[in-house]
């Protein structure tokens, strides 16, 4: 099964008045599927096709959906390269959280309905995984090595998604590569020394810019956050003023 781009871009050099037999010898595609595309583009499958390889993109299905998977995937997935343009994309969950290990599976069969989602058991976590050819689509952050060596950034039609869904989006972030905590500490009040407790969240990555787009999110949220350093290094983003915790437990709420 060949996507559209790849019917398209046959198409084209055929239209520039190229041979059957030397565009299929440059793209490998048969010229009984050319003959066949010449007549429909699109393909005879009653598998529900990739919104971002339509003739005319749309945005996913489900934009919440979308919007809280791929917070998941930026903090603890990733997609790879499986066979024959077929890819998987997988998140590691904690086994500590199973509302959250369903909660990504969920998102996953949403936006593939067709492919089925599985968990694979490792030493205290599981991957929840699902094969497809359109994750590179859906997530065009995937590339070589690892998410903080490369230039992550949003399209625009992502962009759009995460605005119109923003604490879906953090809650992904939050869920991946976060944690609601209790945060305890002691302050001298006239000679005496008192212990307060408080909640707070964090939210760790290593990526300057996946901590970038956490950040802005906020910021569009009205939310209170500070850099914490980590070694001397600012990988900790604290939520911890009062308001802004309420805000967060109110659309965010622990990990469970």
């Amino acid at each position: 099964m060949y996507d559209m781009r790849t019917r398209r871009r046959v198409l084209a050099l055929i239209e520039e008045g190229r041979s059957l037999n030397s565009v299929s010898k440059e793209t490998g595609v048969s010229r009984a599927a050319m003959r066949a595309w010449q007549a429909r583009v699109e393909p005879l499958s009653r598998a529900t096709p990739c919104p971002r390889c339509l003739i005319e993109p749309e945005l996913p299905s489900s934009p919440a959906a979308y919007a809280y998977l791929l917070g998941l995937y930026l903090g603890d997935g990733c997609i790879t390269h499986h066979c024959r343009g077929v890819y998987f994309l997988r998140v590691t969950c904690a086994d500590a959280w199973p509302g959250l290990i369903d909660a990504c599976a969920e998102a996953m069969q949403i936006l593939r309905p067709d492919n089925r989602v599985f968990r694979v058991q490792r030493q205290g976590c599981q991957n929840v995984t699902c094969y497809s050819k359109h994750w590179p689509c859906l997530f065009p952050q995937h590339g070589p090595g690892k998410k903080h060596a490369r230039e992550i950034s949003l399209e625009p039609w992502q962009q759009e998604i995460v605005d119109a869904h923003p604490w879906e989006f953090v809650q992904g972030l939050i869920h991946s590569d976060g944690c609601r905590v209790t945060n305890r500490t002691t302050r001298m009040v006239q000679g005496e020394r008192k212990r307060y407790e408080y909640p707070r969240y964090f939210f760790t990555n290593v990526s300057d810019d996946i901590r970038g787009l956490y950040t802005d999110t906020l910021d569009k949220l009205g939310i209170a956050w500070t850099h914490c350093t980590r070694h001397g290094n600012p990988y900790n983003i604290s939520v911890a003023r009062k308001a802004s915790v309420a805000l967060m437990d109110a659309h965010v709420a622990p990990k469970h």
